[in-house]
């Protein structure tokens, strides 16, 4: 079994709700980290789901700031990290590990 530590998403957010990460096939995925930031001069929300169950739902992000979430959540293969936001100014950072 290979563990590989890695950044599993690195974007922008949408006004709709997008797909940030996929776990690959034959693969479980652990979250372990979730950065988010708004360059913006106001205060914006967001939204991280995990296959479809909110995770963080409508959080308020002041403006020009950034919010750490550590966490250890496990995904199964095909398996769905999504989020949106009030404002494109606002990007996801997502880290963890991959188990194949």
């Amino acid at each position: 079994m290979a563990v590989t530590t890695k950044a599993l998403a690195r974007t922008s957010a949408a006004l709709t709700s997008t797909t940030l990460y996929t776990v690959p096939a034959s693969t479980t995925a652990v979250v372990t980290n979730i950065a988010v930031t708004n360059s913006a001069a106001t205060a914006a929300t967001f939204t991280v789901t995990f296959d479809g169950v909110d995770l963080l739902k409508d959080v308020a992000l002041a403006a020009n700031t950034t919010a750490f979430f550590d966490l250890k959540q496990v995904l199964a293969t095909t398996k769905i990290v999504a989020g949106l936001a009030s404002a494109t100014t606002v990007r996801f950072h997502i880290s963890g590990v991959e188990i194949a």
